[in-house]
């Protein structure tokens, strides 16, 4: 059975990990190094891994951080960036529609972005990942006039319209609250067609409040929301015979220890997180990572999240 270690580092970079592959998604350390080192990824830790694949949506500086690019050395890792990168960008390029198969396990296609660059979906291993990049319905309703809302929601239903065609187990999805009043639509659309069975907010500007709401109110029959709201926060997906996604939420995972060791930063590791002890949220049944106490309990109550 397939087991998936999913991190949240910051802002939109996440990675997925099982067995010996890791896919690495729009990794940022922040515009000030906000990601603390206990938290980052180092060729120390990368080093586990014989495959090693690392994702680029487009060339945003909060999606793609220059310090991916000193990982070149590690033998087995691949660079898979948008087609509109900067000249001279190490990586294979990929256009709406393109599909790259890079071994029996890991299959990628490209889908379109209603900014910059593509969006990505990875069949790895199995269970089918969505990553948005900056695909969202950028309506931005209270500054704009109707004409360029309605533009945008052309837009972005028609860049959603052939994800809607596949299965996605997982999907990592904007929730930007810098967009004012429905800055939720894009998310809500998204969950509403595409279905995903599993929904991390992300790009959310250090709002992670936003994240823990949209979970509490968000998830539906067909998709779980689940907020990952702190620097490190991991998630672990776990995939049966019958298709079924278990879920359980590890509290620390084997590259932070390495990490803490290379930077003798050990202590205090709930220090970057968002909760604090006096946060009403630590005592909620909400499904959030920061609030998992043991090493491994099943969520929520050991269910799993259906084969839809």
């Amino acid at each position: 059975m397939p087991s998936y270690l999913v991190t949240h580092y910051y802002h939109s970079g996440f990675s997925v990990a099982c067995d010996d592959s890791i896919l690495i998604f729009d990794y940022w350390l922040g515009e000030n190094q906000e990601l603390a080192p206990k938290f980052r990824l180092t060729k120390r830790n990368l080093e586990r891994y014989s495959h090693i694949y690392v994702f680029i949506s487009h060339d945003h500086p909060d999606h793609m951080d220059p310090v991916v690019f000193t990982w070149k050395d590690l033998p087995g890792i691949q660079y898979i960036v948008s087609s509109d990168m900067p000249v001279g960008t190490r990586g294979r390029r990929m256009a709406p529609g393109n599909t790259i198969c890079f071994s029996e396990e890991v299959e990628v296609t490209a889908f379109d972005s209603t900014d910059l660059g593509v969006s990505f979906l990875v069949n790895f291993k199995g269970l089918q990942i969505f990553h948005a990049g900056d695909l969202n319905f950028w309506h931005w309703r209270d500054e704009s006039g109707m004409r360029e809302i309605e533009e945008a929601d052309n837009e972005f239903r028609k860049a959603v319209a052939p994800i809607c065609e596949k299965k996605v187990d997982l999907a990592f999805f904007p929730l930007d609250p810098r967009q004012g009043t429905m800055f939720e639509a894009g998310a809500n659309y998204f969950i509403l067609s595409v279905k995903p069975r599993i929904m991390i907010p992300m790009h959310y500007f250090h709002r992670a409040e936003v994240a823990m709401e949209y979970a509490r109110t968000a998830s539906c029959r067909t998709t779980e929301v689940i907020a990952l709201p702190g620097y490190g926060d991991l998630l672990n997906i776990d995939l049966d015979q019958e298709g079924y996604l278990n879920l359980s939420f590890p509290a620390r995972s084997k590259l932070q220890e390495e990490t803490d060791e290379e930077t003798n930063d050990g202590e205090n590791t709930d220090e970057e997180s968002v909760l604090t002890e006096n946060d009403p949220f630590r005592e909620s049944d909400l499904p959030l990572t920061q609030l998992v106490h043991r090493e491994e309990e099943s969520y929520p109550q050991g269910e799993t999240v259906p084969n839809t």
